[in-house]
This record gives structure tokens, C-alpha cells and sequence, in this order.
């Protein structure tokens, strides 16, 4: 009895680990698109995400005061999520 069942609970387990492999390969080349990338950015930091000089990005804040950001601390912050979605947004390239 002892043998029939570690059989029993061996091909249980690999049935289990096929199932949750196979549900894994069906979502690898489509991964979920949530609001997975939650980071915040300091205005001083600006530069090193958007590849700017201190110039640019300190021009851009001046050209679109309405930049998606939220104040913590005294200081401004911007979502990076909300940041992209602003730049691919048409509201930049209209200007």
C-alpha cells in the first residue's frame, strides 16, 4: 500500500505541475498589462527617465504646467505609468 500510494501522489503532482506550466506558457508572450509599474519620480530625477537635460525637462514643466503629478512631502512627484500615458497622449504634440 505504501508503494501504490507514493505512485498515486507522484503522478498527482505531475499532473498538477503540467497544468500550472501549461497555463503559464499560454500567458508568456502576453503578459498582463495592469498597473504593474507603481514607481514614483522625484522632479529632480526627471531627467535620468526621460533621457533629458536638466534645461529640457525644466522647459517642458514650463511649456505644460499640467504635467499629471501629485505633491508629496513639499516636493513633486510623478507617477511614471501616469507620465508615459500624458507623452503618448495627443495633447503634447498638438503644441
Amino acid at each position: 500500500m505504501g508503494l501504490a500510494f507514493g505512485l498515486f501522489s507522484l503522478g498527482v503532482g505531475f499532473a498538477f505541475m503540467g497544468y500550472f506550466i501549461g497555463s503559464g506558457l499560454q500567458n508568456f508572450s502576453r503578459p498582463d498589462k495592469g498597473n504593474n509599474f507603481n514607481l514614483l519620480i522625484k522632479e529632480s530625477d526627471l531627467k535620468y527617465h526621460l533621457h533629458l537635460k536638466q534645461s529640457e525637462v525644466d522647459e517642458l514643466l514650463h511649456k505644460f504646467p499640467n504635467i499629471p503629478s501629485i505633491e508629496f512631502k513639499g516636493k513633486k512627484h510623478f507617477s511614471y505609468n501616469q507620465l508615459m500615458e500624458w507623452f503618448s497622449s495627443n495633447e503634447i504634440h498638438n503644441k
